[in-house]
């Protein structure tokens, strides 16, 4: 297959670790430039000094995904420095999980602002310039949770089933502008993603669970190459993937 990832300009949020981290490696090892937003700043700038030693081109704009003027900023920042976007990749996330009786009302809020309010933020960002060049591809980043609901987790559960509906109703809507739309679900990914979870026996829990089955998160960064690989007039919409070993 051709490389179609050579010469695109890819804007990844939540990326100075876990999924982020391996996307913008994979990405920037087949010739992206890659624009990397995230709130760890030191990290960021760590991880894109390191692919620009290796001569690659990668930016840092530190980002909270919770203030729509900075992931506005790091979609701009991406568009000044290489003269368009052709990727956006909606990854930032948490997973705080606790059983509703314990009304974590904190981390629901956070959560909600994270996961569903940070996606809108960056699709809003991203969609300005997209429509503008009438190309691009909007990779929003769900959960096998945004497919499956279970105790402990129906509040994340939540924000990643509304990360789908949010996806679909987007590509829908964006024909006019041939934007490709693509939702990637992972399983148990081994992440810092755990250690969002507040409630220390739960976490405890999710923290055996995830290094007995956990698979490598460069399993997400083939995911991404997959559906950007794909031929122009090809849409990939989902990619679901768990470990093996995954039950739920």
């Amino acid at each position: 297959m051709t490389n179609k990832i050579k010469g695109k300009i890819v804007v990844i949020t939540g990326a100075s670790s876990g999924l982020g981290e391996a996307a913008a490696r994979l990405l920037s090892a087949q010739g992206a430039s890659v624009v990397l937003g995230a709130r760890r700043s030191d990290r960021l700038k760590s991880l894109a000094d390191e692919l620009n030693r290796n001569g690659r081109k990668a930016v840092a704009v530190a980002t909270d995904v919770t203030h729509r003027n900075q992931v506005k900023k790091l979609v701009d920042t991406a568009v000044q420095e290489f003269g368009r976007i052709d990727v956006m990749i909606n990854n930032a996330g948490i997973m705080p999980r606790a059983p509703l009786e314990r009304l974590t009302v904190d981390d629901w809020d956070r959560t909600i602002d994270v996961n569903i309010k940070g996606v809108l933020y960056g699709m809003a960002a991203a969609l300005l310039h997209m429509k503008k060049q009438k190309s691009g591809h909007m990779i929003f980043v769900s959960s096998v949770a945004g497919h499956k609901v279970g105790p402990d987790f129906a509040v994340y559960a939540a924000t990643k089933h509304a990360v789908r509906a949010l996806a679909e109703g987007f590509r829908q809507e964006v024909k006019p502008y041939n934007i490709r739309t693509t939702i990637i679900s992972p399983g148990a990914v081994d992440t810092e993603l755990p250690g969002s979870v507040t409630e220390p026996d739960i976490a405890e829990k999710i923290r055996t669970y995830y290094e007995d089955i956990a698979i490598p998160a460069e399993s997400f960064a083939h995911a991404v190459v997959f559906a950007m690989s794909q031929p122009d007039e090809v849409d990939v919409n989902e990619i679901l993937f768990r470990p093996i070993k995954q039950m739920l």
